[in-house]
């Protein structure tokens, strides 16, 4: 085959249409820019992860238990220290802080330390200073954020318990810090020694220990860590080293990184359907060149060629540009996404992400352009003198050939960013179900156009409608790139307000939005006269029991550990659990299995249900014995029923409810839950608490409230600033198919203009025909993600939705007015022109 001759073609016919086919590949730049952004922060943030790790933990080993430590576990600890180069300790709890100043209340987490923690990393304060100097001052640190909320200072007093502190500094950063956590619940810090006589630490208190190490440079901890296995699981402790926090946080952000590059890839489909729709025109507009080569001696071979080389070589180009754009966009992402990650992210350039996207570019432009090329292959000489539209045997075989590679090719690619077969097939399923509802929408609609034309309407519109179903319309492609990115913004937003309602409708007014726990059975009484003397209803006064489980129908965790055919997991014997009694169900639960036993007498074996996942994870199942350590009595139970939880609802729920008679008398504290009508009622009960039991804690759930919808506002705009990729993609789409049928619609203007219509009948024409199209490609697309969101609340969220008809309509309109908009403006110049002129120019 004559390859110079081919190039040397392609190129001379390339000198009228170069702007043209570059038109072509504008539809995925976009595309390949998404990915290659997406791609390169995903790359540029598991980097830090790796870097940073050390900071993150800021040990090499950190040992964690919500137990406090036996004489047994300590001999363990100093056996472990005699081999570390430093160690440190830390206790971990949420309490009151109140502001000497204005007297106001938050809720934070303590962190007690003992010892030089981080060994890696910094705590950076303000003062830098008072990061070594807190523990020998008796000083606290608190957030940044917290100080400028209460308009304190450094050397002004907070209270914490029985002790009245002065600040010592602020916190700026902490390891694994991000925006999100310091809003949620402000961190503190103090020496440990001061945690002994502060009176927050009281019996059921909840409090983290850990326990953190430095070892000598080379020490192979992995290799400890597996000796220490079996006493580790003994002990209930859990391990964290410098690759396990690696393979953690990577794993947390992985899926972030995937779901967004999944949504570039969605973009950049839509873009090549825009490719092979846009080529399909060409080519066709390019049938008598085709038929003067056959005449002139060229192959079928040759002209195919021809063109797939123009194709291929500004598919290169394409490639080109969005790699470099995308390579300047992921400067951006780390702006909008910092807050939700504990690393700072880097914004180095990736080679591979821009190679993938050269490479991508290349690939999508020979793939998506095979289908309209292949007709060219059944081109005759004789059909130089006669031109007819036909677009090759549906039933060729090389067609479903490329088919089959256009499928291997997404399904490939999608596996590539996603790792898992089933998750894979789900998503690609998913994309081709969307893409087949839009196109079938298409053609329905187009066929009923056909079917029964409304003849009754004026001629103008009848013209606008009838251009839909032309020769050479781009309908079918307009309606899925146009639908598809409404369906994915609309799908979005659904999303985001179904999760907002439901946040709302949580602290709906009869439920409590001020909780306050850790109070002892002496203070209980106190704490309700407190809400009475500010005529607050008590909504909840719930008994908490700490206690774990020792044994699971007769075996320990040396016998599981021991035992792998055992179904019980040894996750049932780690960490306190915290469980309540009573004699019935509250409107949050239901049984689902076995039955509910209000009350136990006087020496019955106890009885106890369990939330039904929880009993799945650990392996349980009715009628199952529990030997259950209660703060060191032992109390065997038997399972005799599962519950169905709703942990959706602000209102304390617990996986382990017993009957009445079974721990009524056992070491216990309670939990209160009132309402308050405002921030002002709700600070001024907190403090009347506070003052009077410095050790109990208060949850304001309106606070809580607040923070999720400002993390989910924020989390929405992130999503939705790569969503709008596919909507740019769409107008791309738009743009590149309007422009490329440009010639065809001079003659079709042209001959409306030689007819006698004005250019006001033209330009109404147009503009009905994109309205129509608009309408209904909003709707569609409004359509599918209705379905989608409401498969979302029922399979994932668990939960209802409600769609907002004013939001819809609104998108409805705003896509019908953008694409009317787009339209017009780019068919501005076929309206314009007089019919002579245009005569002439074509």
């Amino acid at each position: 085959m004559k390859w110079r001759w081919i190039a040397q073609m392609a190129w001379r016919d390339s000198r009228r249409n170069r702007s043209r086919l570059f038109l072509f590949i504008s539809s995925i730049i976009l595309g390949i820019a998404s990915l290659v952004a997406l791609n390169t922060f995903h790359i540029n943030l598991q980097q830090d992860i790796n870097n940073q790790a050390a900071q993150l933990l800021g040990a090499d080993l950190e040992l964690e238990s919500n137990r406090k430590p036996t004489e047994e576990a300590l001999a363990f600890l100093d056996t472990i220290a005699a081999g570390s180069v430093d160690m440190a300790t830390e206790e971990r709890f949420l309490s009151m802080l109140r502001f000497s100043k204005s007297e106001d209340l938050q809720l934070v987490q303590v962190h007690g330390i003992s010892g030089a923690f981080p060994f890696y990393g910094e705590i950076t304060t303000d003062p830098q200073q008072s990061t070594h100097n807190y523990s020998k001052e008796g000083t606290i640190l608190i957030d940044h954020n917290l100080a400028k909320k209460h308009e304190v200072s450094v050397h002004d007093s907070v209270s914490l318990g029985l002790h009245e502190l002065r600040i010592g500094g602020t916190i700026l950063a902490r390891p694994g810090q991000t925006s999100f956590s310091s809003a949620m619940t402000p961190s503190v810090y103090i020496a440990k020694e001061y945690l002994a006589n502060s009176g927050l630490q009281q019996a059921g208190s909840r409090i983290e220990y850990h326990y953190y190490f430095k070892f000598p440079k080379g020490t192979a901890i992995d290799q400890r860590l597996e000796q220490w296995k079996d006493r580790l699981a003994e002990l209930q402790w859990r391990s964290s080293t410098i690759e396990t926090t690696k393979e953690r946080t990577g794993r947390a952000f992985a899926d972030v990184g995937r779901f967004m590059e999944l949504v570039g890839f969605v973009a950049l489909l839509l873009g090549c359907i825009g490719v092979s729709s846009a080529v399909h025109i060409y080519v066709k507009e390019k049938l008598l060149s085709v038929a003067i080569l056959r005449c002139l001696g060229a192959s079928s071979k040759q002209t195919f060629f021809i063109f797939l080389l123009q194709f291929a070589v500004i598919g290169l180009i394409g490639g080109v540009i969005g790699a470099g754009l995308g390579s300047l966009i992921q400067f951006l992402i780390p702006l909008f996404l910092q807050d939700i990650f504990p690393v700072t992210i880097s914004n180095d350039f990736s080679w591979s992400s821009i190679v993938l996207g050269i490479v991508l570019g290349l690939v999508i432009a020979i793939l998506f352009t095979l289908l309209p090329l292949i007709g060219v292959r059944l081109i005759s000489p004789l059909q130089s003198l006669r031109i007819s539209d036909e677009g090759g045997d549906p039933l060729d075989p090389l067609r479903w050939w490329i088919y089959f590679l256009i499928g291997l090719f997404v399904v490939g690619f999608t596996k590539l960013q996603l790792d898992e077969w089933p998750i894979t097939f789900a998503f690609t399923g998913s994309v081709f179900l969307i893409f087949a509802l839009l196109y079938g929408t298409a053609k329905l609609f187009m066929y009923s156009v056909k079917r029964f034309f409304p003849n009754g309407w004026s001629y103008l519109w009848k013209q606008g409608l009838s251009n839909l179903y032309r020769p050479n319309n781009q309908t079918v492609v307009l309606l899925v790139a146009i639908g598809f990115g409404t369906a994915l913004i609309a799908t979005l937003y659904y999303v985001q307000e179904m999760l907002i309602y439901r946040v709302e409708a949580a602290s709906s007014n009869n439920q409590a939005n001020t909780l306050l726990y850790d109070i002892q059975p002496s203070q209980r009484e106190g704490v309700r006269q407190l809400a009475r003397n500010r005529e607050l209803p008590i909504l909840e006064d719930i008994p908490i029991v700490t206690m774990q489980i020792e044994k699971i129908n007769g075996k320990g965790i040396r016998e599981r550990i021991q035992d792998s055919t055992d179904r019980a997991s040894t996750r049932a014997f780690r960490g306190e659990i915290r469980a309540t009694y009573r004699d019935s169900l509250t409107d949050t639960e239901k049984v689902v299995a076995g039955q509910w036993v209000s009350k136990v007498a006087v020496g019955e074996i106890g009885q106890v249900s369990l939330d039904k996942r929880y009993a799945e994870d650990i392996g349980v199942e009715l009628q199952d014995t529990l030997l259950m350590n209660v703060q060191g009595a032992r109390i065997p139970v038997v399972v005799s029923s599962l519950r169905e939880v709703d942990w959706s609802r602000f209102q304390s729920n617990f996986r382990m409810v017993f009957s009445q008679g079974v721990i009524d008398r056992a070491p216990q504290f309670y939990l209160i839950g009132t309402r308050t009508d405002n921030d002002k009622q709700a600070m001024a009960f907190q403090n009347d608490v506070v003052s009077h039991y410095p050790n109990v804690s208060v949850i304001d759930m309106n606070s809580i409230i607040s923070v999720l919808e400002d993390i989910l506002q924020k989390m929405s705009f992130v999503i939705q600033f790569i969503g709008a990729f596919s909507i740019l993609t769409g107008i791309v789409v738009l743009i590149a198919s309007v422009r490329i049928s440009k010639y065809q619609r001079i003659k079709e203007n042209v001959l409306l203009r030689t007819l006698g219509a004005s250019r006001k009948q033209v330009f109404t024409i147009v503009m009905a025909e994109y309205l129509l199209l608009g309408l209904l490609a909003a709707c569609t697309g409004i359509i599918i993600a209705l379905l989608a969101t409401n498969l979302l609340a029922i399979f994932v969220f668990e939960s209802s939705f409600v769609p907002s008809l004013v939001v819809s309509l609104v998108l409805i309109l705003s896509v019908a007015i953008v694409t009317v908009a787009i339209g017009l403006i780019n068919s501005r110049s076929t309206l314009v022109v007089p019919p002579m002129e245009a005569i002439r120019r074509n």
